[in-house]
């Protein structure tokens, strides 16, 4: 092997493993939850957002279901005060990737906060939202309503 075929394939195995480690560091900091759906909505118990460390809780989790086309980030602001956000793009149904406080899509580009709102296009409108209510430490998202 010559010197540039060497550097060649050494520097495309660093980019691919730093890639990997990337992409496994990214996914690691995502919680995913199986939601029980039930008449008129899902249902994820409280306690899906609670960290080992005490009184430290998931900034969001990332609920599916197999009846769900999509799944749905969940937003956790206060005890009492969540989002649910219907994670398809708005520009034309890609779904979309959760990075810390905001939504963005792999496709064009679309990026949404953490209530859906869109910040920054081609999407011109905001994400569909589901209202969330808490009851014996479990959240019922609505899909009924948006």
């Amino acid at each position: 092997m010559n010197r540039k075929d060497f550097i060649l394939k050494s520097c495309a195995a660093c980019v691919g493993a730093s890639s990997v480690a990337a992409l496994l560091s990214s996914c690691a900091a995502t919680k995913f939850t199986n939601g029980k759906l039930i008449k008129d909505g899902i249902v994820i118990d409280v306690k899906e957002f609670s960290l080992k460390e005490a009184n430290k809780h998931r900034l969001y989790i990332v609920v599916r279901n197999d009846e769900l086309l999509f799944p749905i980030c969940v937003y956790r602001f206060s005890e009492t005060d969540y989002s649910a956000v219907w994670m398809q793009c708005a520009h034309q149904g890609a779904e979309l990737n959760v990075a810390g406080d905001y939504l963005q899509c792999p496709a064009h580009g679309s990026e949404y906060d953490n209530r859906g709102r869109v910040t920054s296009g081609p999407a011109d409108r905001d994400l569909r939202t589901f209202p969330v209510t808490i009851n014996n430490n479990q959240l019922f998202i609505d899909l009924r309503k948006t």
